[in-house]
């Protein structure tokens, strides 16, 4: 028999960076990532998901690959799920323009951490860096999404809740589309942004915002 050569990757076990922690000793693992860096406008979304060890929920994975469809079916078993343990952390437009989005990512990261009701013993967080006001061991790790099961499954949960909150945004100041692009900088946010300036969730210290705030015709509807 011949072997077939393929170009497939071979399957990441999301698991693998929690199974090591766990044969180290550690009880209650959290991984946690946020949503919302880029956009003009709303605020910045973390959530962390926390576990006593491995179980299966087929279909977690990097919430960027999920349909919306998909997203928001996994958040509910995920939110609901024995197992897990999970907490939100919102960091608002105001706290970003004052403290910076790395810093109000991080801000957003220990908020999510607090409002989860067991506490970890070891942090996995997506991305390069660690927050020094979350006094548990942590672990950075870059496009952790995409290697951390418990990561994975807050990438979920945060782009389904911020998700949510931008429709409401929407119903309140529906002329930007918040609805459609959730605050991305799209040409037809920034078209809107031109049209209506700004609301009090557009993320001043953003330019695209800024530069529209200190011309003539720039508005703040409240």
């Amino acid at each position: 028999m011949v072997a077939v050569k393929t170009n497939n990757p071979p399957m990441l076990d999301l698991w693998h960076e929690e199974k090591m922690l766990f044969a180290r000793g550690a009880r209650f693992i959290a991984g946690v990532d946020e949503v919302g860096r880029g956009p003009l406008a709303g605020p910045v979304i973390a959530c962390a998901v926390m576990a006593e060890g491995p179980l299966a929920i087929p279909g977690v994975k990097d919430s960027k690959q999920c349909s919306e469809k998909s997203r928001e079916y996994l958040s509910e078993i995920i939110r609901n799920h024995p197992q897990l343990h999970y907490g939100i952390g919102r960091v608002e437009a105001v706290e970003i323009d004052a403290l910076n989005i790395l810093r109000a990512s991080l801000l957003a990261f220990k908020r999510a951490l607090e409002n989860c009701p067991v506490k970890t013993d070891f942090l996995l967080v997506d991305g390069p860096h660690i927050n020094p006001d979350i006094k548990v061991p942590q672990k950075p790790l870059i496009k952790g999404d995409r290697r951390s099961f418990l990561i994975a499954a807050a990438s979920i949960v945060a782009k389904v809740a911020r998700d949510s909150i931008m429709m409401e945004m929407h119903a309140r100041w529906p002329f930007y589309g918040f609805d459609r692009h959730k605050g991305y900088p799209t040409k037809s946010h920034l078209l809107a942004l031109d049209q209506h300036g700004v609301c009090p969730i557009h993320r001043k210290s953003y330019a695209p915002v800024r530069t529209r705030l200190n011309g003539m015709d720039a508005t703040l509807h409240a």
